[in-house]
């Protein structure tokens, strides 16, 4: 089974994701930004690595700056990312990572959808027995 999927949402998609551990799922979160941003997003090649340092007032406002952040440097530095090792401190609400990836080259990644920013609207990363689950709305 595929830890995040998107589903419709009126003129945006959402995009929710499942994971053991809440590095996972901010990863899996990433994954799955760039699987909209891209339609072969397993042809982005680690050639360069960015690394990232977040902080926010919860976990939902870190899920939600950390794809902010990685939409960002899409649009400005047009870079594509298909790794990422993910710290979060969910006490700290801080996160560290290291996005692997190259710079976004048209004749071999396709573009997908165009994403114009990371909403709010039905932001939440949440705890279920075992699993974290989060999802976020994209604007499209």
């Amino acid at each position: 089974m595929c830890p995040f999927e998107t589903f419709d949402h009126t003129a945006d998609v959402g995009l929710r994701v499942r994971a053991e551990t809440l590095d996972e799922l901010f990863a899996e979160a990433a994954r799955g930004l760039f699987s909209v941003l891209l339609e072969n997003p397993e042809a982005v090649e680690r050639h360069e690595m960015v690394e990232l340092q977040l902080h926010a007032e919860d976990l939902a406002y870190l899920l939600a700056d950390w794809l902010r952040e990685l939409l960002y440097i899409f649009d400005t530095q047009h870079l594509v990312f298909s790794e990422f090792q993910v710290k979060v401190n969910e006490r700290r609400y801080t996160l560290s990572a290291l996005c692997s990836g190259e710079p976004l080259d048209w004749s071999r990644h396709r573009p997908g959808t165009e994403v114009k920013a990371v909403t709010y609207h039905g932001l939440r990363v949440e705890k279920h027995g075992e699993e974290w689950l989060a999802e976020v709305i994209l604007d499209i």
